[in-house]
Protein backbone atom coordinates (compact mmCIF):
# COMPACT_ATOMS: atom_id res chain seq x y z
CA UNK A 1 0.00 0.00 0.00
CA UNK A 2 1.46 3.33 -0.91
CA UNK A 3 2.08 5.65 2.29
CA UNK A 4 -0.62 8.28 2.11
CA UNK A 5 0.82 10.55 5.10
CA UNK A 6 3.68 13.02 4.94
CA UNK A 7 5.86 10.76 6.97
CA UNK A 8 8.30 8.12 5.25
CA UNK A 9 7.31 4.34 5.80
CA UNK A 10 9.40 1.98 7.93
CA UNK A 11 12.53 -0.14 6.52
CA UNK A 12 13.32 -3.85 7.70
CA UNK A 13 16.82 -5.20 7.03
CA UNK A 14 15.90 -8.76 7.01
CA UNK A 15 17.99 -12.24 7.09
CA UNK A 16 16.36 -14.74 4.76
CA UNK A 17 18.81 -17.37 6.33
CA UNK A 18 20.54 -19.80 3.88
CA UNK A 19 17.78 -20.38 1.19
CA UNK A 20 15.31 -22.76 2.19
CA UNK A 21 11.83 -21.10 3.16
CA UNK A 22 10.97 -22.77 6.10
CA UNK A 23 14.69 -21.80 7.34
CA UNK A 24 13.16 -18.16 7.44
CA UNK A 25 11.93 -16.96 10.73
CA UNK A 26 8.40 -16.55 11.71
CA UNK A 27 9.02 -12.73 12.09
CA UNK A 28 10.35 -12.45 8.96
CA UNK A 29 8.08 -14.31 7.19
CA UNK A 30 4.73 -11.94 9.03
CA UNK A 31 6.69 -8.81 7.75
CA UNK A 32 7.26 -10.51 4.48
CA UNK A 33 3.53 -10.90 3.89
CA UNK A 34 2.52 -6.90 5.07
CA UNK A 35 5.60 -5.48 2.74
CA UNK A 36 4.90 -2.79 -0.17
CA UNK A 37 8.27 -3.01 -1.82
CA UNK A 38 10.98 -6.23 -1.11
CA UNK A 39 14.98 -5.10 -2.36
CA UNK A 40 16.16 -8.38 -2.34
CA UNK A 41 19.88 -10.26 -3.06
CA UNK A 42 20.78 -12.07 -5.77
CA UNK A 43 20.86 -15.45 -3.41
CA UNK A 44 17.29 -14.71 -2.25
CA UNK A 45 15.57 -17.81 -3.73
CA UNK A 46 12.26 -17.98 -5.84
CA UNK A 47 11.00 -19.75 -3.04
CA UNK A 48 11.53 -17.28 -0.29
CA UNK A 49 9.70 -15.13 -2.45
CA UNK A 50 6.76 -16.61 -2.38
CA UNK A 51 5.84 -15.28 0.98
CA UNK A 52 5.35 -11.96 -0.27
CA UNK A 53 3.37 -12.63 -3.65
CA UNK A 54 1.51 -8.97 -3.01
CA UNK A 55 4.76 -7.04 -3.08
CA UNK A 56 6.84 -4.86 -5.71
CA UNK A 57 10.11 -7.26 -5.65
CA UNK A 58 13.61 -5.50 -7.12
CA UNK A 59 16.29 -7.15 -7.58
CA UNK A 60 19.67 -5.41 -6.15
CA UNK A 61 21.42 -8.24 -6.13
CA UNK A 62 25.53 -8.06 -6.09
CA UNK A 63 27.61 -11.31 -6.82
CA UNK A 64 31.56 -11.16 -6.47
CA UNK A 65 32.84 -11.40 -9.75
CA UNK A 66 29.65 -10.58 -11.87
CA UNK A 67 27.81 -7.25 -12.53
CA UNK A 68 26.04 -6.19 -10.00
CA UNK A 69 24.15 -3.60 -8.38
CA UNK A 70 25.90 -0.15 -7.03
CA UNK A 71 25.54 0.00 -3.22
CA UNK A 72 24.91 3.68 -3.28
CA UNK A 73 22.13 2.97 -6.21
CA UNK A 74 20.53 0.35 -3.53
CA UNK A 75 20.87 2.70 -0.63
CA UNK A 76 19.09 5.30 -2.67
CA UNK A 77 16.44 2.93 -3.78
CA UNK A 78 15.98 1.91 -0.33
CA UNK A 79 15.64 5.90 0.90
CA UNK A 80 13.09 6.87 -1.96
CA UNK A 81 10.73 3.77 -1.39
CA UNK A 82 10.61 4.51 1.95
CA UNK A 83 8.90 7.59 0.89
CA UNK A 84 6.28 6.33 -1.28
CA UNK A 85 5.55 2.99 0.90
CA UNK A 86 4.97 2.50 4.75
CA UNK A 87 6.45 -1.36 4.76
CA UNK A 88 10.04 -1.41 2.83
CA UNK A 89 11.65 -4.79 2.95
CA UNK A 90 15.82 -5.49 2.00
CA UNK A 91 15.83 -8.92 2.18
CA UNK A 92 19.25 -10.46 2.53
CA UNK A 93 20.91 -13.85 2.42
CA UNK A 94 22.06 -15.40 5.52
CA UNK A 95 21.71 -12.54 8.50
CA UNK A 96 21.95 -9.09 7.76
CA UNK A 97 24.42 -8.30 10.55
CA UNK A 98 27.50 -10.73 8.92
CA UNK A 99 28.94 -9.29 5.44
CA UNK A 100 25.65 -8.00 4.70
CA UNK A 101 26.65 -4.48 3.92
CA UNK A 102 24.17 -3.36 6.72
CA UNK A 103 26.19 -0.57 7.77
CA UNK A 104 25.86 1.47 4.66
CA UNK A 105 22.27 0.99 4.22
CA UNK A 106 21.79 1.58 8.00
CA UNK A 107 23.69 5.10 8.24
CA UNK A 108 22.05 5.97 4.45
CA UNK A 109 17.84 5.27 6.29
CA UNK A 110 19.85 7.00 9.37
CA UNK A 111 20.69 10.01 7.74
CA UNK A 112 18.06 10.32 5.85
CA UNK A 113 15.10 10.17 8.99
CA UNK A 114 13.69 6.57 8.28
CA UNK A 115 13.07 4.36 10.78
CA UNK A 116 14.92 1.19 10.21
CA UNK A 117 14.91 -2.01 11.99
CA UNK A 118 16.78 -5.24 11.45
CA UNK A 119 14.95 -8.81 12.03
CA UNK A 120 18.20 -11.69 12.26
CA UNK A 121 18.27 -14.28 9.77
CA UNK A 122 20.02 -17.55 10.33
CA UNK A 123 23.44 -17.00 9.04
CA UNK A 124 25.16 -19.88 6.90
CA UNK A 125 27.78 -21.11 9.02
CA UNK A 126 25.15 -22.37 11.25
CA UNK A 127 23.44 -23.70 8.61
CA UNK A 128 26.08 -25.72 7.15
CA UNK A 129 27.05 -27.09 10.88
CA UNK A 130 23.64 -28.43 11.14
CA UNK A 131 23.50 -30.13 7.51
CA UNK A 132 26.75 -31.66 7.82
CA UNK A 133 25.72 -32.74 11.53
CA UNK A 134 29.56 -30.70 12.17
CA UNK A 135 29.94 -28.65 15.17
CA UNK A 136 31.71 -25.59 15.33
CA UNK A 137 32.98 -26.27 18.55
CA UNK A 138 34.46 -29.46 20.10
CA UNK A 139 35.13 -30.06 24.07
CA UNK A 140 39.07 -30.79 24.26
CA UNK A 141 39.26 -29.50 20.34
CA UNK A 142 37.64 -26.56 19.56
CA UNK A 143 36.66 -23.49 21.83
CA UNK A 144 36.85 -20.46 19.25
CA UNK A 145 35.52 -19.76 16.19
CA UNK A 146 36.09 -17.52 13.46
CA UNK A 147 33.75 -16.26 10.50
CA UNK A 148 35.79 -14.58 7.38
CA UNK A 149 35.72 -13.54 4.37
CA UNK A 150 38.72 -12.39 1.58
CA UNK A 151 36.20 -9.97 -0.20
CA UNK A 152 36.93 -6.51 0.58
CA UNK A 153 34.82 -3.58 -0.65
CA UNK A 154 36.04 -1.72 -4.43
CA UNK A 155 39.43 -0.24 -4.82
CA UNK A 156 40.25 -1.87 -1.41
CA UNK A 157 43.83 -4.52 -1.11
CA UNK A 158 42.65 -7.77 -0.84
CA UNK A 159 42.07 -9.14 3.10
CA UNK A 160 45.30 -11.35 3.26
CA UNK A 161 45.27 -11.85 7.34
CA UNK A 162 43.58 -15.31 8.63
CA UNK A 163 42.05 -15.37 11.88
CA UNK A 164 43.98 -17.27 14.62
CA UNK A 165 41.29 -19.30 15.97
CA UNK A 166 40.73 -23.48 16.19
CA UNK A 167 37.98 -23.58 13.55
CA UNK A 168 38.04 -21.25 10.13
CA UNK A 169 34.53 -20.43 8.71
CA UNK A 170 34.97 -18.81 5.27
CA UNK A 171 32.42 -17.50 3.58
CA UNK A 172 32.29 -16.38 -0.07
CA UNK A 173 34.73 -19.29 0.06
CA UNK A 174 35.03 -20.92 -4.13
CA UNK A 175 38.53 -19.70 -5.17
CA UNK A 176 39.38 -17.73 -2.24
CA UNK A 177 39.25 -21.10 -0.58
CA UNK A 178 42.10 -22.40 -2.40
CA UNK A 179 44.84 -19.45 -1.34
CA UNK A 180 43.44 -19.48 2.52
CA UNK A 181 44.80 -23.10 2.23
CA UNK A 182 47.60 -22.17 0.94
CA UNK A 183 48.35 -19.17 3.27
CA UNK A 184 47.52 -21.56 6.20
CA UNK A 185 49.70 -24.15 4.94
CA UNK A 186 52.56 -21.79 5.30
CA UNK A 187 52.12 -20.66 8.40
CA UNK A 188 52.80 -24.43 9.61
CA UNK A 189 48.63 -25.86 9.56
CA UNK A 190 48.97 -29.31 9.08
CA UNK A 191 48.02 -30.34 5.77
CA UNK A 192 45.69 -33.09 6.82
CA UNK A 193 43.56 -30.74 9.01
CA UNK A 194 40.17 -31.39 8.39
CA UNK A 195 37.96 -29.03 5.88
CA UNK A 196 34.19 -29.37 5.01
CA UNK A 197 32.99 -27.65 1.83
CA UNK A 198 29.43 -27.17 1.06
CA UNK A 199 27.77 -25.70 -1.39
CA UNK A 200 24.15 -24.12 -1.81
CA UNK A 201 23.46 -24.56 1.94
CA UNK A 202 19.91 -25.67 2.83
CA UNK A 203 18.79 -26.37 -1.02
CA UNK A 204 17.48 -29.18 -3.10
CA UNK A 205 21.24 -28.92 -5.45
CA UNK A 206 23.27 -28.46 -1.85
CA UNK A 207 26.70 -30.51 -1.87
CA UNK A 208 28.63 -31.58 1.21
CA UNK A 209 32.44 -32.32 0.56
CA UNK A 210 35.10 -33.81 2.84
CA UNK A 211 38.85 -33.26 1.91
CA UNK A 212 41.81 -32.05 3.81
CA UNK A 213 43.74 -28.56 3.80
CA UNK A 214 46.49 -29.80 1.33
CA UNK A 215 43.86 -31.08 -1.23
CA UNK A 216 41.90 -27.85 -0.84
CA UNK A 217 45.22 -26.01 -2.00
CA UNK A 218 45.25 -27.88 -5.31
CA UNK A 219 41.44 -26.92 -6.07
CA UNK A 220 37.80 -27.57 -5.70
CA UNK A 221 36.71 -28.55 -8.78
CA UNK A 222 33.60 -27.07 -10.12
CA UNK A 223 30.75 -24.75 -8.06
CA UNK A 224 27.94 -23.41 -8.97
CA UNK A 225 26.64 -21.75 -6.07
CA UNK A 226 27.47 -19.99 -3.16
CA UNK A 227 30.38 -22.09 -1.13
CA UNK A 228 31.20 -22.00 2.40
CA UNK A 229 34.18 -23.65 3.92
CA UNK A 230 35.03 -24.74 7.35
CA UNK A 231 38.37 -26.31 8.34
CA UNK A 232 39.81 -27.67 11.60
CA UNK A 233 40.00 -30.86 13.94
CA UNK A 234 36.30 -30.10 14.93
CA UNK A 235 35.64 -30.93 11.45
CA UNK A 236 36.76 -34.40 11.32
CA UNK A 237 34.22 -36.73 10.28
CA UNK A 238 32.81 -39.40 12.78
CA UNK A 239 33.32 -43.08 12.16
CA UNK A 240 29.35 -43.86 11.26
CA UNK A 241 29.29 -40.29 9.56
CA UNK A 242 31.59 -41.62 7.30
CA UNK A 243 30.39 -44.68 6.74
CA UNK A 244 26.22 -42.89 6.45
CA UNK A 245 28.02 -40.19 4.07
CA UNK A 246 29.57 -42.55 1.83
CA UNK A 247 26.48 -45.10 1.21
CA UNK A 248 24.32 -41.73 0.94
CA UNK A 249 26.70 -40.66 -1.89
CA UNK A 250 26.15 -44.16 -3.38
CA UNK A 251 22.51 -44.46 -3.40
CA UNK A 252 22.48 -41.13 -5.13
CA UNK A 253 24.63 -42.46 -8.03
CA UNK A 254 22.68 -45.71 -8.03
Amino acid sequence: MNNSTSLPGKVYLIGAGPGAQDLMTLRGARLLAQADVVLHDALVTEEMLELCPQAQKILVGKRCGQLSTAQAFINKQLVDNARKHAVVVRLKGGDPMLFGRADEELRALEEAGIAVEVVPGITTALAAAAATQQPLTKRGVSRSVAFFTSSTAPGEPEQTRIPDCDTLVQYMGGREAIATARRLLAQGRRADTAVVVIENCSRPEQRIARLTLGALAHGLGDTHGPVLVMLGDAMAARTHQSIEETAAILARHA
